[in-house]
């Protein structure tokens, strides 16, 4: 498919299309709108930036434009679920921007932080589309202001944080009071193949798409990665701060806590940032993006969840402060940079307790990240009481580039539901997996984090989105 108009989508979204100057669909829309419109259950797969809001959104506006019907009362007949408020929001956003045209069309949106009083007023009549976070979607069950019997698509957004980082209880809940005859939408960045076969679960013969492989990380963006100690991170982040050419940068940390005390180490530095993150009021979390999208503050912090709400143009670089415990968060969170075409950096710490985080990135994406070391020595004084091994031997004789991460000592992990693998009880063993050899340079209820849910799984594991290429001119 080469135009929107070869979809055969109802002339009143192609108006809308053409007045937001969309004309080429990109590889996701063009290998997905098709069989969503035949009532297909879709999995797709694509990374950030590449237009699957508008895959799910005009294949739900095409059906409701060709079946008019008035929506029962405190029902919907279209669902969407995401993460986050943000990304809702967005998502609500873009439904009412290819939608325009279609008169009436009601589209109301659920999320947590705010009053629960207007959506309450909004749904008692009922509505087309309803965009939800799961908490505030199962508040609006519980007090019999929404009925979900009347649903017939369903959308998971962002489907393999929603259903390996804590929201498969509710997604679990929401799919048994949903109508069996129903068509349903998964898209992701990523899903793993435990998730995959839960997804099964919830779908019909479900078509998969995937535009790019799984674990490919974004080919324009200049990736390395610098050797510290923790306590080193605040002064290093600093330094880049200062020294790189940055338009905009999003820094990731694992926590929310950790996110308000690199805004106040940066602050105390004379640099402006703010956090965006679970805790803070919906208020102070849209403060924060409008501040970042135009350019009040350039240094913006984030955890990995509140970040999926977060579509801005001209990130520059991402920086990891704290390597993600979950290999394919890595994948998401560079992907926050060299969007549109454009080039980006993204620069990693690792300390020694993440050596073993950075070993399953470059596992996942199959690539050594270039690394330099700016390491004291010095060694965590919880690894010196110990047992005492400071990296292990290398066929040289010497000790491991990347620190003793591998088997010196305990590694903390973000969440109880890390991977399953051997370091959490103290490290791999040392013939099992041989390191990749490393190239040296010179120049790295709604919202919850970590992976709580793998173990249930193991027993079964742009403002607005764009719908297409813009024309220039």
């Amino acid at each position: 498919m080469t135009s929107f108009n070869d979809f055969g989508l109802a002339e009143s979204i192609l108006r809308a299309l053409a007045e937001e100057k969309y004309q080429t669909p990109t590889p996701i829309q063009a290998q997905t709108i098709p069989l969503a419109l035949q009532g297909r259950d879709v999995i797709g797969i694509a990374q950030t930036g590449t237009g699957k809001t508008a895959s799910f959104a005009l294949p739900i506006l095409n059906h409701i434009d060709a079946r008019r019907m008035r929506p029962a009362p405190k029902a919907c007949r279209a669902l969407v679920l995401a993460p986050t408020r943000e990304l809702s929001g967005q998502i609500a956003d873009s439904f009412r921007a290819y939608g325009r045209h279609i008169r009436p069309l009601d589209i109301a949106l659920a999320i947590g932080g705010v009053s629960i009083v207007p959506q309450k007023r909004a749904l008692s009549r009922g509505v087309e589309v309803l965009v939800a976070t799961p908490g505030r979607l199962l508040d609006l069950v519980d007090q019999r202001s929404l009925r979900l019997d009347q649903v017939e698509l369903l959308v998971l957004d962002e489907a393999d944080r929603m259903l390996d980082m804590g929201f498969i209880h509710a997604i679990k809940r929401i799919v048994a009071m949903l109508p069996k005859e129903r068509q349903t939408l998964f898209f992701s960045a990523t899903m793993s193949g435990d998730v995959t076969r839960l997804s099964a679960n919830m779908l019909r013969d479900p078509a998969r798409v995937s535009v790019t492989p799984q674990a490919t990380t974004a080919e324009r963006v200049d990736q390395r990665v610098i050797l510290t100690e923790k306590a080193s991170k605040p002064a290093l982040l600093a330094e880049i701060l200062k020294a790189e050419t940055v338009d905009r940068v999003l820094v990731f940390t694992r926590t929310k806590h950790g996110a308000d005390k690199v805004v106040r180490l940066l602050n105390k530095a004379g640099l402006a940032a703010d956090a965006i993150h679970g805790n803070k009021s919906q208020n102070q979390r849209e403060r924060a993006l409008a501040a970042f999208r135009d350019g009040r503050i350039r240094t913006l912090i984030a955890t990995d969840i509140a970040a999926r709400g977060i579509d801005v143009d001209g990130v520059s670089h991402v920086v990891n402060y704290d390597l993600p415990n979950v290999p394919e968060s890595y994948v998401h969170r560079i992907g926050r940079t060299a969007r549109a075409g454009r080039e980006g950096i993204a620069i990693s710490f690792c300390d020694h307790e993440e050596a073993a985080y950075l070993r399953d990135i470059e596992r996942l994406i199959r690539i050594s990240i270039p690394s330099t070391d700016r390491r004291t020595g010095k060694r965590p004084a919880a690894q010196h009481a110990g047992n005492g091994q400071q990296g292990r031997p290398n066929h040289r004789g010497n000790h491991q580039q990347r620190g003793s991460g591998g088997n010196g000592g305990k590694h903390r992990h973000g969440t109880k539901g890390h991977r399953n693998h051997d370091a959490r009880q103290g490290g791999r063993p040392q013939a099992a997996q041989p390191q990749p050899q490393v190239q040296r340079t010179g120049s790295a209820r709604d919202e919850q984090s970590g992976m709580g849910n793998v173990k249930f799984m193991q027993r079964s594991n742009e403002p607005r989105r764009g719908a297409g290429h813009r024309t220039h001119g």
